[in-house]
This record gives structure tokens, sequence and C-alpha cells, in this order.
């Protein structure tokens, strides 16, 4: 069975004030790096880990670097970890947003629903699953590390829950969390969620 650490990036200056999305140019702040330091410190205590994944955006790469230099492996990139895309909501506040009537249903009914000009979470979750398999079938019996996103993590573990994508929201996914699953010939696992290994890790 091959393990798979779901891991979320780090945090940034523009969490949970602007729906940054897939803007360039957004990158871990110092608390990001400390977490993403920590965890790949915790990692390395725990697991060998074979390869890294992740997500093309900077502060995915900039989180995946710190996870993969103590275990000795490059990073490979993914388009199939991105963020999910949100179209014209994109560099908007979550005031504004809450203002918002389009905003107000999608988060009712996220599984029909989608940003405007942007994805649907059923597109997200379907091209996150293909990258699973694929990191599955050349890996197989390995322990990989993929480095993506909050929402695209809750759409992997509400798949393998067999979840709906409307109780997206029930999942906690913290900043440079870890959750595990493990994909082999039988049943995916799903081993723990939202494990936050780097909090009293944090030594330089």
């Amino acid at each position: 069975m091959t393990r798979i650490l779901l891991i979320r990036h780090g945090s940034t200056d523009l969490l949970r004030r602007v729906l940054y999305g897939r803007m360039p140019g957004v990158h871990l702040n110092e608390e990001g790096y400390r977490q993403a330091r920590a965890t790949g410190k915790a990692l390395k205590a725990r697991y060998t880990i074979d390869a890294v994944v992740s997500s093309p955006l900077e502060r995915a790469t900039e989180t995946a670097r710190l996870i993969a230099d103590p275990q000795g492996v490059q990073v490979d990139l993914d388009e199939g970890l991105n963020e999910l895309d949100w179209g014209a909501w994109v560099n908007k506040s979550f005031s504004e947003l809450s203002q918002c009537d389009e905003w107000r249903e999608f988060n009712q009914l996220r599984s029909l629903k989608r940003a405007p000009e942007g994805e649907s979470l059923m597109e997200v979750q379907a091209r996150a699953w293909k990258s699973l398999e694929r990191i599955r079938a050349w890996d197989q019996g390995r322990t990989i590390a993929a480095i993506t996103h909050g929402d695209v993590i809750r759409c992997l573990l509400l798949l393998l829950l067999g979840m709906p994508l409307d109780h997206i929201l029930r999942l906690e996914i913290d900043p440079a969390s870890v959750s595990e699953i493990g994909l082999g010939e039988g049943q995916p696992l799903v081993r723990s969620v939202n494990q936050n290994v780097w909090i009293g890790d944090q030594g330089e």
C-alpha cells in the first residue's frame, strides 16, 4: 500500500483576508516558513519520504522544499494538485464576498455551483484524484508527500470517505497540516486528518 501525506502549504499574509487562489506572487510569510520547516523536521523523524510532489504555486513549492530537503529528495510539480481556479472572485476580500449572493449560493451548494469563470469542486476532485492515481502507479508501496491546498485536500478526503462535496466545510485543514491516506489494491484508507505535526517543534 502506498502512503500519501496530503500537506497543506504554510501560512501567508493574505490568509483568511483575501481569496487569493492562483494569484501569482503569494509567498509563505515568516510564520509559514516556521510551520513548513518544523513540519519537515517532524516528518523526517517519523517517515522516510521517497518522493515529494507539489502544486506549482509559490507557497506550495516553498513548503515542499522544506519537506523535501531533510529527506534528500527533489520536488516534482503536478498541475493536478493546483489550487481551485476561483475565476472572477480572485483577489476579493472575504468581507466583500460575504455581500455577494453568488458566493452565498456557492457555499450552500458546492457540489453544483462554481465561481464565475472558475472551476467546480467536482473538476478539482477529478483532477486531484488522477494525480493520486499517477502517484500510486509509479510509487507503489512507498511514502509520498503531496503539497497542495486546503480545498484540494478536502475534496480528496471527501471522495475517499464517501461524503458529498456539499459537506466540504465540515473538514478543517490548517496551514502546514498533514492528512495521511493509504492507497492499495483494496479500499483506500484515511488514516489521519489535519495533523499539526509542527506544533511544539518550531525550534531553528
